[in-house]
C-alpha cells in the first residue's frame, strides 16, 4: 500500500483493493438511539466483503467526564490490535448512518496517530446502489500487534469554550439543524433546551453532501463554509449535539486544505447541562 495515502475514496478505487492485504476495511456505523437499529446486527446481515466491525459505539473513553468522550490513544491502539488491524495498515471506513459516523471515526483515528485513515465516499449506500458484492456474518481475525501512536490534540474543552467566549480567537461552527441551534423548545435529539454557545455560526452537516451522498468538491465545500459565515483564514472549532456530527464538518475543512480546526467534543450536550455556561436562544438579533 503506497504511503502518499488519500483521506477520500471512492466505491471503484476500494473494489479494486478489497484483497490487499495491506488495507482494512473497517464498518464504523453508529446510529441515534431513537432509530431502533443495531449496527452490529445489521454489520453481520451484510457488509463490504472482509470488512471488520469497529463498535464506534462503544469506542470512547469511560474515564472521562465528557458524555461519550472521544477515546484515547492507547484504547484505540487496542481495538485496532484485537481486529487485526496492525499499525502499518492503511484504513478505510465507512458507515450506513444517517449522522455519518465514519467521520467520527475518523477524527478518532486521526487524533490517534493513525495517518493512512480514509472514509469511503457514499458510504455503504453508495456501494449498495451500484450492485457492489456484499458478505454476512461475524469477522474472525488474529489479534494483531499493538503500537500506541500519539497525534496532537485538536480537542477543546469546556474551560477552552469558555475561554473562547471572551477572546473568540476560534470561530465557533455548529453542525446542528437551524432550528436545534436557533430555536426555543425542546432538544429533540438530546432533551434538554435548544440553543447554541453565543457567537456561534451554523452549517448544518448534511450541506456539506451532494444527493447522491458523496461529498461535494472542494471549492463547493469552501462556498458552503463562507456562505455560514466562516472566515476560512482563521481557526474554527466545530460543535453539534454530542461531537458527532461536528466531525463531519472537521473532516469537510480537512477536505478543504483546512488544518487549523478542531473539535468541542462535550458539544451542546455538555454545555447546556452546566447552568452556569452563557447560552444564547432564539434568532440572531
Amino acid at each position: 500500500m503506497q504511503q502518499d495515502f488519500p483521506s477520500l475514496v471512492s466505491s471503484e478505487w476500494l473494489a479494486g483493493r478489497l484483497e490487499d492485504p495491506a488495507l482494512a476495511v473497517l464498518d464504523a456505523s453508529r446510529h441515534l438511539p431513537a432509530s431502533g437499529r443495531n449496527p452490529r446486527t445489521e454489520y453481520e446481515a451484510a457488509h463490504i466483503p472482509g470488512a471488520r466491525f469497529l463498535d464506534l459505539a462503544s469506542l470512547t473513553d469511560p474515564a472521562s467526564d465528557v458524555p461519550a468522550a472521544l477515546p484515547t490513544a492507547e484504547q484505540v491502539a487496542a481495538r485496532l490490535a484485537a481486529l487485526g488491524v496492525g499499525p502499518q495498515a492503511a484504513i478505510v471506513l465507512y458507515d450506513d448512518s444517517a449522522v455519518k459516523t465514519s467521520a467520527r471515526a475518523w477524527f478518532a483515528l486521526s487524533e490517534a496517530g493513525r495517518e493512512r485513515v480514509a472514509i469511503l465516499d457514499g458510504g455503504l449506500a453508495k456501494w449498495r446502489a451500484e450492485g457492489r458484492p456484499l458478505e454476512s456474518g461475524p469477522h474472525a481475525a488474529e489479534r494483531a500487534e499493538t503500537d500506541v501512536l500519539h497525534a496532537p490534540r485538536r480537542v477543546r474543552t469546556k474551560a477552552d469554550m469558555l475561554a473562547n467566549c471572551d477572546s473568540r480567537a476560534e470561530q465557533v461552527l455548529d453542525a446542528r439543524g437551524a432550528d436545534r441551534v436557533f430555536g426555543t423548545g425542546e432538544d429533540p435529539v438530546h432533551g434538554g433546551a435548544n440553543g447554541r454557545i453565543p457567537g456561534s455560526l451554523n452549517l448544518p452537516f448534511d450541506e456539506v453532501f451532494a444527493e447522491d451522498g458523496t461529498f461535494k468538491p472542494a471549492p463547493e465545500l469552501r462556498a458552503a463554509f463562507e456562505a455560514a459565515g466562516v472566515d476560512l483564514s482563521r481557526p474554527v472549532v466545530t460543535t453539534c449535539g454530542s461531537g458527532v456530527t461536528a466531525s463531519v464538518l472537521l473532516f469537510a475543512l480537512h477536505l478543504t486544505g483546512k488544518h487549523d480546526a478542531a473539535l468541542y467534543d462535550g458539544s451542546w450536550m455538555e454545555w447546556s447541562a452546566d447552568p452556569d455556561t452563557p447560552k444564547a436562544q432564539g434568532p440572531e438579533a
